[in-house]
C-alpha cells in the first residue's frame, strides 16, 4: 500500500520503527543501562495458574526490571473472586500466597459453602511491590483473536483501556483490524503503547507472507517460551527466525515498510512446574532494553528505537553500529563458548520462491521456500567479540549469538542459549 494512501494515524506507527543510525554504540553508561524485562504473562485473570502478585514476585526476586501482564482480553481492574480450588493453581496456588502474603493481604470470603479468593488488582500489586528504578509492572492486555479455527493473538504493552478483538475476514484482515485500533487509541490518549504479534506458529496459524503486509505492526515474537508454539517449525513449516528474515527481506524490497524487530518472551501459564521443559515456566526468554529511566514510556521509546535486545540466556555488553560495520560484544560465562553468526539478505538476491508442498490446497497456509539469499549468514565467528564489516550491498544485517551452554530450562528440548541483535538497514543503503 503507498503511503500516501495511509491515514496519519497509520503512518506515524509505520515511521515509529526505523534501523538504527550510524555511529550508535548500545552499551550501559551514566545515563543509559539495560533493563531486563519480559512482555507476555498469564495469571489467573486468564488461563495461567498463579497469583499475579505471586508472579510479580517471582519476576522481581530473579533480577527482572520489569514484567508485563498480558491476560487474554482483559485487565487487571475491579473486583473478581474466583473459588480457591476451582481453578488452575487449586489448593497449590492458594497455599503459597498465603504462605507468602499475609493475612490481611489475602481476602477470602465463602459463597455456597465454597471458598473463595478475591484476585487482587494492577493497582494493589504495584503499590505493593513495584519499586522506583528499580522493579517496575507494566498493564497490558493479550488481544486474543482468530480467523476460523487459528489463532491470532497480539500483546499490548502499556495500555489502560482494553482493547477487543476486532475480528475479519482474513489473516491479514484481523491483524490489520487490531494494530489499525491500537494506534488510534494511542494518538487519541497519548498513551505509549506497543503492540507486538505473539507466536506465529502456535497452530502454525500465520505465514511470513501474512505478517509481512501488516501496516503498522513493527514487532514480533521471535523467541516464545510456551513449549508448544512451534518455535523451531518443521518440515514444512518455516521457524519463525526464517520467517523474521523473509519478513525483512520483503519489506525493504518490495513492500517499502519498515524492519520488523523480534522480541522474546516467556508466555508463562505454569507456575508451578519443578521438571525442566514442563509447562510454559517462567525465565525462559526477556529482553533487555537499552533506556534512561524505568518508565513505560522510555521503554517503549527505546524498543522502538531498536535499543534493545532479545534472549534466552546470553548477556550483551555492547552492540555498535557505525557507517562501517555491526561490532557485537558478548559478557562471556566462564566454561561458555560462544559462535557470533551475522545473518542479512543482499539487495540482488534471488527473488524466487515455490510452494512449501505440493498439495495446492495445503500449501496456501504454509510459508513458502525462499533461496538461501535470503537471510543468508554473511559471516560466523567464535569468540566473545565480532565485527562484521557493510560490504554497501545489504538489505539489512542481523546477528545471532549462540551459547556452548543448553537452556537450563527449555522451551523445545536441546535449546541453547542465545540472544538475538535486532536488524539494522547498513548506511550506504
Amino acid at each position: 500500500m503507498p503511503l500516501r494512501k495511509l491515514s496519519p494515524l497509520v503512518f506515524l506507527a509505520i515511521m515509529s520503527t526505523s534501523a538504527l543510525a550510524e555511529d550508535v554504540r548500545l552499551q550501559s553508561t551514566g545515563e543509559t543501562q539495560w533493563y531486563r524485562g519480559n512482555m507476555h504473562t498469564h495469571s489467573l485473570w486468564s488461563d495461567g495458574d498463579d497469583y499475579p502478585e505471586m508472579i510479580a514476585s517471582w519476576y522481581k526476586e530473579h533480577g527482572y526490571s520489569f514484567n508485563v501482564f498480558t491476560d487474554h482480553n482483559v485487565l487487571l481492574r475491579g473486583e473478581r473472586w474466583i473459588d480457591v480450588q476451582k481453578n488452575k493453581g487449586g489448593q497449590i496456588a492458594f497455599d503459597k500466597l498465603t504462605a507468602k502474603f499475609d493475612v490481611d493481604w489475602v481476602q477470602t470470603r465463602t459463597k455456597d459453602e465454597r471458598l473463595q479468593v478475591r484476585l487482587k488488582n494492577f493497582d494493589q500489586i504495584f503499590e505493593r511491590l513495584a519499586v522506583p528504578q528499580k522493579f517496575l509492572l507494566i498493564q497490558g492486555e493479550e488481544i486474543t483473536d482468530g480467523y476460523r479455527n487459528l489463532p491470532v493473538h497480539m500483546c499490548v504493552t502499556n495500555t489502560t483501556e482494553l482493547l477487543p478483538p476486532l475480528h475479519g475476514e482474513s489473516i491479514v484482515e484481523v491483524m490489520q483490524q487490531n494494530i489499525n485500533a491500537a494506534v488510534s487509541r494511542r494518538e487519541r490518549t497519548g498513551e505509549k503503547s506497543l503492540v507486538h504479534l505473539n507466536h506465529p506458529n502456535f497452530h502454525y496459524a500465520i505465514t511470513a507472507e501474512q505478517l509481512m503486509q501488516v501496516i503498522g505492526e513493527n514487532f514480533f515474537e521471535v523467541y516464545n517460551g510456551h513449549p508448544t508454539v512451534n518455535d523451531s517449525g518443521d518440515d514444512t513449516h518455516a521457524s519463525t527466525s526464517r520467517m523474521w528474515d523473509i519478513i525483512n527481506t520483503w519489506r525493504l524490497a518490495k513492500l517499502d515498510l519498515p524492519l520488523m524487530y523480534g522480541l522474546a518472551t516467556d508466555d508463562g501459564h505454569a507456575y508451578h512446574k519443578s521438571k525442566p521443559g514442563d509447562g510454559a515456566q517462567p525465565g525462559r526468554g526477556w529482553v533487555m532494553v537499552l533506556a534512561n529511566t524505568l518508565t513505560p514510556d522510555a521503554l517503549v521509546t527505546a524498543l522502538e528505537a531498536g535499543q534493545f535486545y532479545s534472549s534466552s540466556g546470553v548477556t550483551l555488553n555492547s552492540i555498535a553500529v557505525t557507517s562501517t560495520g555491526m561490532t557485537v560484544t558478548v559478557a562471556a560465562d566462564a566454561g561458555s563458548d560462544y559462535r557470533i553468526d551475522f545473518i542479512g539478505t543482499r539487495r540482488d538476491f534471488d527473488d524466487t520462491t515455490s510452494p512449501a508442498v505440493d498439495d495446492k490446497e495445503k500449501s496456501s497456509g504454509l510459508t513458502r521456500r525462499y533461496s538461501g539469499e535470503v537471510g543468508a549468514v554473511l559471516q560466523s565467528t567464535t569468540g566473545d567479540s565480532a565485527t562484521y564489516e557493510f560490504t554497501g550491498d545489504e538489505l539489512y544485517v542481523r546477528a545471532l549469538v549462540t551459547s556452548s551452554r543448553q537452556h537450563p530450562n527449555p522451551s523445545e528440548p536441546g535449546d541453547f542459549q542465545q540472544a538475538w541483535v535486532q536488524p539494522v538497514v547498513p548506511f550506504a543503503r
